[in-house]
């Protein structure tokens, strides 16, 4: 077997293995074993005399993210066939990118600081994947992690950085012990593996013991979550709030109690036309007919989905994010959880963390002049987004929990997330649409991961989503109740509150901001080749 074709071989062992670890059904333990392939071609090409090295180690790297971004997203496709290729394409590239800069550095850097810039390249541009304009956080290694929560309970402390950290000490370091006993498995080998192995089962003990030494916070308050099973493609756009009110009267009213303190739809419920005027909402009749329900329950308070518009005529465009309709009329709109309580002005918190092309141009200053406003549909309607900068927490009239209105993607986010505790939300309600992928592995990825949230803050989570599944979350990231997929349903369940600040909630995402300054530093090392030995 050529020299070519074994490399080509080994990238996609390398694909595969990161698809073959990945939620909800992977064998997670792959994960540490995922990258060794690629890191053995990047070896042999730095030591062979063929030409082009870079070149080819940025092919190799391309074909094995780009098979692991298909095997895990492939579902982008029931939203967007060309969606799919964008996001696939694009993702592929920044992960082949780093393991380029990474070969490139090995000349400049002696082995040891080279693995060390990987690692913390690597978990740079994790970072920076969470907030720029192409933020696409969803091969975040830490993720793979979702469905095995009982390994990784330790998550309060670092977050998912933690993870993926742990995922790339574990793949170097085995590599480097088959690297010394060129690659073949002797009992010295075995021997020397006790390291990775002691690496590999520390973290699940010590998340076994936080496990069993956390405390079961009685779950008292009660909460009614309504799944409508709308399609968003055919229907929802189609119907009125009027309609959609009923509807939601009719199926969540039965369970409504005099204890029942909090009621969920899932994000955009009510999304008539264009939506709800922002502007003059309180005067609104959907407005009304809220409060008609809340007068016999003056103790329940309704978070909802809704999508709000306000309109200017004016010639220029009245902010980045207004849509131009016709000649001198501008739409903005908005994405946003709605709280109401009997006699309160509604608060209104508006998405922020927008998916890319769908509620959001990336780089618009740059790509609109060129493009127009072509965006790229990844599933749902296509318009510019107006965001809200500061998180809002919505708090309960008649007791002291405060609510974090989290919409859909914004799950995903871990620091993100830890905003909302820090204005005081003693549990997360989310509200998503998981429609636009069908019965695909993405909604159900959607919500494993809301599951890290979870243990990452301590809180448990309340979950309405349109088509499902909606759940109740514990504090330890465990599913307590939860409902079937495409099914019109309600689900009633009761949730703890909890005030306690996690270390990670009070510092968030520490990892990554120390490994971009380790990043900085072994840049600067490799481009001076200071530390190299001439």
């Amino acid at each position: 077997m050529s020299i070519t074709i074994r490399n080509f071989y080994l990238s996609i062992l390398c694909g595969i293995l990161f698809g073959a670890a990945w939620p909800i059904k992977g064998v997670t333990i792959l994960i540490f074993l995922a990258l060794i392939p690629l890191l053995y071609i990047e070896n042999s090409i730095s030591q062979d005399n063929s030409k082009r090295k870079g070149a080819r180690v940025f092919g190799y790297s391309y074909i094995s993210f780009l098979l692991w971004n298909l095997i895990t997203t492939w579902w982008l496709y029931n939203a967007s066939f060309y969606g799919m290729l964008f996001a696939i394409t694009c993702n592929s590239l920044f992960y082949a990118t780093i393991f380029l800069f990474y070969h490139l550095a090995k000349r400049r850097l002696p082995i040891k600081s080279a693995n060390i810039l990987l690692v913390s390249l690597w978990l740079s541009f994790e970072k920076l994947h969470l907030f720029w304009d192409f933020s696409w956080t969803w091969l975040n290694l830490g993720n793979v992690f979702s469905e095995k929560i009982y390994w990784i309970q330790w998550y309060e402390y670092t977050g998912v950085f933690g993870g993926s950290l742990w995922v790339l000490i574990m793949n170097i370091w085995i590599f480097n012990i088959l690297k010394k006993d060129h690659f073949k498995f002797s009992k010295k080998s075995l021997k020397i593996m006790f390291g990775p192995l002691f690496l590999l089962s520390i973290p699940v003990l010590v998340s076994l013991i936080i496990y069993q030494n956390l405390d079961d916070p009685k779950r008292d308050i009660e909460v009614v979550i309504f799944q409508p099973n709308i399609d968003p493609y055919d229907k929802k756009y189609n119907t009125t709030n009027k309609k959609f009110f009923k509807d939601f009267i009719e199926k969540s009213t039965p369970y409504i109690t005099e204890k029942t303190n909090y009621i969920l739809t899932p994000e955009t419920y009510f999304a008539e036309g264009y939506g709800e005027k922002l502007s003059n909402f309180s005067s609104s009749e959907l407005h009304q007919s809220i409060q008609g329900l809340l007068k016999n329950y003056p103790n329940l308070e309704l978070i909802t989905g809704i999508q709000f518009y306000n309109t200017y005529f004016q010639k220029e465009a009245p902010s980045y994010t207004a849509n131009l309709v016709r000649d001198n009329l501008w739409i903005e709109f908005y994405n946003s959880a709605l709280s109401e309580k009997l006699e309160k002005k509604p608060s209104v918190y508006h998405k922020s963390k927008l998916v890319v092309g769908v509620e959001n141009m990336p780089f618009k200053s740059i790509l609109k002049p060129l493009l127009g406003n072509v965006l790229i549909d990844l599933g749902g309607t296509v318009s510019s987004r107006v965001v809200q900068n500061d998180r809002l927490v919505f708090s309960h009239h008649s007791k002291s929990e405060k609510a974090a209105p989290i919409i859909c993607y914004e799950s995903i986010f871990g620091e993100f997330v830890t905003d909302y505790v820090k204005k005081g939300a003693s549990f997360f309600a989310i509200i998503s649409n998981d429609a636009w992928w069908g019965e695909t592995p993405g909604h159900r990825q959607l919500l494993s991961y809301t599951r890290l949230r979870a243990i990452e803050n301590r809180r448990d989570i309340v979950r309405s989503a349109n088509t499902g599944i909606s759940a109740i979350i514990n504090s330890k990231g465990e599913i307590i109740k939860k409902t079937d997929y495409n099914v019109k349903t309600v689900l009633k369940g009761n949730f703890a509150s909890n005030s306690e600040i996690t270390f990670y909630s009070k510092y968030g995402d520490y990892i990554a901001r120390l490994a971009i300054l380790m990043t900085l530093i072994l840049s600067l090392l490799s481009i001076s080749g200071r530390l190299k030995k001439q």
